[in-house]
């Protein structure tokens, strides 16, 4: 029983699982974020093209 108490190898790797888990949220929300913005530029350097090709 004492031995079993004093094992914490499960609550280690909870503890890893839990920060990994964190910092994939972290990547993902920052790749989300970048992402949008860069098809905001996209978007407003098609724009300013075809405004500048003109009618036609």
């Amino acid at each position: 029983m004492r031995r079993l108490h004093a094992d914490r190898s499960g609550a280690t790797a909870i503890e890893y699982a839990m920060i990994v888990a964190l910092i994939a949220l972290a990547i993902f929300s920052s790749v989300s974020f970048v992402g949008e913005q860069n098809t905001a530029s996209f978007e407003r350097t098609a724009g300013a093209v075809e405004d500048a090709a003109g009618p036609g």
